[in-house]
């Protein structure tokens, strides 16, 4: 009888980007790690002990490699069993990018492809799946929503928008009084293009995704033609290299649900996820200096020349506290200087310079951690000069159940007279 061939772990395993949190189960301190693509149906616990060797899966050192080093570092030992089994786990969860995750992914990238379109996969978690409960659930949170003076005439065509990507329990103010005071600008609107924080992409990356977004009513079509315009500018091989991120990535998503409603209708789409700016905002460089982002920026303004164009920004702003690995909870004084400096980053986004806005962050070294720092600049250097902002619905929400971390978010639109 032919026996089952044992699983193979990879060689040199190398762990895939994940988020780890420090959780206390059944009397121990555990690592949970959660994959941001949920490539696997559950996630792992890891008791904390482990989490130096989990760093030192990088794809450089052997199991034997990863057993002396880690006795080096903590002065434990690992037998040859534990580490299998450990690998294993971390295999099967798929974290592992050298191991399943490779298969893993491969078909559900062609699964995704050849899909109808891209699947709400938040409907029934973060808002109603169905049209009839999500209109009754928007006309609630409006109704909740501060009442603003923006009773005024817009000053001019809507051009921008920063619109927040959290959870609709926590940011539902925010949203309303946003897309209330966008609503007017709407209705001539020929374009939307949504440029989301790609919360798990590489550096820089610029991601677009030929699949047109589901939202409780119907699909928002997206643009294949300025898609795949925009890939044979940036090279089909980078441009789709992380198309899978579209599936799971909430940005782009939460931001379509309310951009549908309030159009009323369909319009073409063109959603791109946008990496990390993080090492420019650490080291040397800038995002003018990268080719790939410099043709990607001359391409969409000339497609978009002769169209009524809105660009999105699907960002929120600073993430601070324990939940992101700061060792201080937020006061009362911490909560004000942030509310200082994402005052001035509003303001900066309000006068459309990007610049500004950009160096900002530089100079704290990336401390306030603006997630949507890349779509922000990029929109505002899509939408170039000669426009005027105003920003509202500013908020802070809670980041962990001690309260002591926080997500803070805003809305705002840009206008060209």
């Amino acid at each position: 009888m032919q026996r089952d061939q044992a699983p193979e772990i990879p060689q040199r395993p190398k762990m895939r980007p994940v988020e780890p949190k420090l959780v206390h189960y059944q009397g121990g301190d555990y690592i949970h790690l959660s994959d941001p693509l949920r490539m696997a149906s559950e996630s792992v616990l890891i008791p904390q002990q482990l989490l130096p060797l989990l760093t030192m899966c990088d794809g450089t050192r052997d199991i034997a490699g990863l057993q002396t080093a880690f006795l080096l570092r903590t002065g434990a030992r690992l037998n040859d069993q534990a580490m299998r089994d450990i690998m294993l786990q971390l295999d099967a969860a798929f974290l592992l990018e050298n191991g399943a995750y490779q298969a893993a992914v491969r078909q559900r990238l062609q699964d995704y492809r050849q899909a109808d379109h891209r699947p709400a996969s938040l409907a029934d978690q973060v808002y109603p799946s169905d049209p009839d409960a999500l209109a009754s659930t928007f006309a609630e949170y409006v109704g909740k929503a501060p009442k603003t003076n923006h009773a005024d005439a817009v000053p001019g065509d809507l051009v921008g928008m920063l619109c927040p990507h959290i959870d609709f329990a926590r940011g539902h103010k925010t949203y309303a009084v946003l897309w209330e005071r966008a609503k007017p600008s709407l209705v001539d609107i020929e374009l939307v293009i949504i440029l989301g924080t790609d919360h798990s992409g590489g550096p820089g990356m610029i991601t677009p995704t030929r699949q047109s977004y589901a939202t409780p009513y119907g699909l928002l079509p997206t643009d294949t033609a300025i898609v795949e315009g925009l890939a044979d500018v940036l090279g089909h091989e980078r441009a789709y290299q992380e198309e899978i991120h579209h599936l799971s990535e909430h940005s782009i998503e939460l931001v379509s649900v309310w951009l549908h409603h309030y159009l009323g209708r369909s319009c073409p789409v063109v959603p791109v996820l946008c990496g990390s700016f993080h090492h420019y905002m650490v080291g040397a460089g800038h995002p003018d200096e990268a080719q790939h982002i410099a043709d990607a920026l001359d391409y969409l303004r000339e497609v978009t020349r002769d169209r009524k164009t809105l660009v999105i920004a699907a960002g929120d702003l600073t993430h601070m506290g324990p939940a992101f690995g700061d060792p201080l909870p937020m006061d009362p004084i911490a909560r004000a200087k942030v509310t200082a400096d994402d005052t001035a980053s509003l303001e900066d986004f309000c006068s459309g310079d990007a610049e500004a806005f950009l160096d900002r962050s530089r100079k704290e070294a990336d401390s306030r951690r603006i997630c949507g720092l890349s779509p922000i600049y990029l929109t505002l250097k899509l939408v170039g000069d000669g426009v005027t902002g105003e920003s509202m619905g500013y908020d802070q929400c809670p980041a962990d159940a001690d309260g002591g971390s926080l997500v803070s978010i805003a809305g705002a639109l840009l206008y060209r007279s």
